[in-house]
């Protein structure tokens, strides 16, 4: 950027660039604080620093990418976790992170209860930073889940776009800032929608891996994970979970849009991809979500043996990577 403006081809990033605050001013989102980015690489993303720096709806040289749900964005000044039906407001997005305490159905571990998927998508960042810097767009802020006499954890995010290229890469360093060990669950909810998602798309996994359904319903999907069907009225759900042993990735391609989305991730901190498929007229979605957890719940997940914990002042560090090219 620093170079075309040196040689004079422009006088202004923003002429190349977007990277602005607006703010929704009616219906149910109003209120709703948006980052709004724009790369000369055709990439278009709304950044939502009042739930947690998430990432809304997603372009890609002017074609949609992400997947909305029928709810959309509401205002966070309405989104209280313990309050709202977690139904009629998740909205999608490109990435809704679920956590930090508990993911998966809402329930009771002890003497405390945990709303479906957790509280994250409902804090609000602090200390929040949007600036071009050089060649790449960095917005970064601090997100924490506290409790008096109990819990602190402090999540710190990062997310780097090219400022010329198509892709978006979240950085996300989670700390327990507590002398006390700390479970904590977290998913990566990538959702991803049509045009992009079609019956003419497919899905590319690595072969070295192994693919567990969730229910019984999911099982009978078995084989045809990979690919998609047009909307069907009243379909259910079908959850897999992907374990690879080697190769954290994976890749949507649609020939008829001519477009393919890679996607990466941390696999040493995140083993799981959750994948999410739903053919139903209306909430026709796929959901890539890498995950350090089975998604049961704090309550199951303990019994089961497979609660993560983070041990006092320890730190770890996720990684997702997505990015859109043309075929």
């Amino acid at each position: 950027m620093e170079q075309l403006l040196r040689q004079g081809y422009i006088g202004n990033p923003a002429q190349l660039v977007t990277l602005r605050r607006v703010t929704v001013s009616e219906g149910r989102a109003r209120g709703t604080e948006i980052i709004e980015v724009k790369t000369a690489g055709g990439l278009e993303l709304d950044i939502l620093p009042e739930a947690g720096l998430d990432i809304g709806q997603c372009r890609y040289k002017g074609t949609n990418m992400s997947w909305m749900s029928k709810n959309g964005y509401d205002s966070p000044a309405v989104i209280h976790p313990f309050e709202t039906d977690f139904l009629n407001t998740f909205p999608g997005g490109l990435l809704y992170t679920c956590g930090l305490r508990s993911a998966g159905p809402a329930n009771r571990d002890g003497d405390e209860w945990f709303p479906l998927h957790g509280r994250y998508h409902s804090l609000q960042a602090e200390q929040v930073c949007a600036e071009i810097t050089g060649d790449e767009i960095v917005v970064k802020g601090v997100i924490r889940e506290t409790a008096l006499f109990g819990h602190c954890l402090e999540l710190r995010r990062v997310i780097r776009i090219p400022a010329f290229g198509s892709s978006v890469t979240v950085e996300d360093t989670i700390t327990n800032e507590t002398p006390k060990d700390e479970e904590f669950m977290q998913i990566y909810h990538c959702n991803f929608g049509y045009p992009l998602l079609s019956e003419k798309a497919w899905l590319e996994l690595p072969e070295d891996r192994e693919t567990i359904p969730r229910t019984e319903f999911a099982k009978t999907g078995l084989g045809r994970e990979c690919t998609f069907d047009v909307p069907i009225p009243g379909e259910e759900e079908r959850v897999f979970f992907q374990k690879m042993r080697r190769d954290f990735r994976a890749c949507l391609h649609n020939p008829d849009l001519g477009v393919q989305m890679h996607f990466s991730w941390s696999g040493d901190t995140l083993p799981i991809l959750s994948q999410w498929r739903s053919m139903a007229s209306g909430d026709y979605v796929l959901g890539l979500e890498p995950t350090n957890c089975y998604i049961m719940g704090r309550h199951d997940e303990r019994e089961n043996g497979t609660l993560p914990v983070l041990k006092a002042f320890e730190t770890v560090r996720h990684t997702v990577h997505i990015e859109f090219t043309e075929e």
